[in-house]
């Protein structure tokens, strides 16, 4: 699951992201200062920075320029309502990847999010898995198909293309029979509208697209 430190000083907007961005499958700490923001990124490890560049404390940009002293050089996306080249400049000259202008849909900053993330994304036709955050997708929205559904469907999934011997998938249901295999694969079919075959006397498969 990918972990990410938000600074952003309106209580508001920072509880409204991350919990946003927590229903889509990120780990999500929120700084509501540069001294808050400090703290939590000395104590913990992130996958990506989300900074505002206007602080209470003083610039966001500032306090990137602190950790790229310390040699942090997580990734960063800013979050401003600034639209000067100069600050945008900076940012970008301190190794920011990104910038995201307020005001702004939480999608917009999800579609950036995915981009940045995207490479380990497995995708069958309208559907996407995201391995880091666990979390699957069906037309861009987070999906729950049940623990069991789940980790038999993963598993089908990351060998696209190859027949998994249902000795195999027996490994991810609670009481492993053929019986519960079978209500798994059509529960799994029904719920993402996808072809699952039976090779039979060999297992079962997912076709690539």
């Amino acid at each position: 699951m990918k972990k990410i430190l938000l600074l952003e000083d309106d209580t508001l907007l920072s509880e409204t992201l991350g919990l946003f961005l927590e229903r889509e499958g990120y780990e999500v700490d929120l700084a509501l200062n540069r001294t808050e923001a400090e703290i939590l990124s000395y104590e913990n490890r992130y996958d990506l920075y989300l900074f505002d560049i206007n602080l209470p404390e003083g610039s966001g940009l500032k306090f990137l320029e602190y950790l790229r002293g310390a040699d942090d050089t997580t990734d960063t996306i800013f979050i401003t309502a600034l639209t000067d080249m100069e600050s945008i400049a900076k940012g970008f000259d301190l190794g920011a990847i990104d910038y995201i202008k307020k005001p702004f849909h939480p999608q917009e900053l999800l579609i950036r999010l995915r981009a940045k993330f995207k490479s380990s994304i497995i995708s069958l036709k309208n559907i996407e898995f995201d391995p880091d955050a666990e979390v699957l997708r069906k037309d861009g929205i987070v999906i729950d198909i049940g623990n069991v559904q789940y980790r038999v469907f993963v598993k089908l999934l990351q060998n696209q293309g190859s027949v998994v011997n249902k000795v195999d998938l027996y490994t991810e249901l609670e009481y492993p029979s053929d019986n519960a295999l079978r209500v798994a694969l059509t529960k799994i079919k029904q719920r993402l509208g996808i072809e699952i075959k039976n090779i039979r006397g060999k297992g079962y498969i997912i076709e690539k697209v």
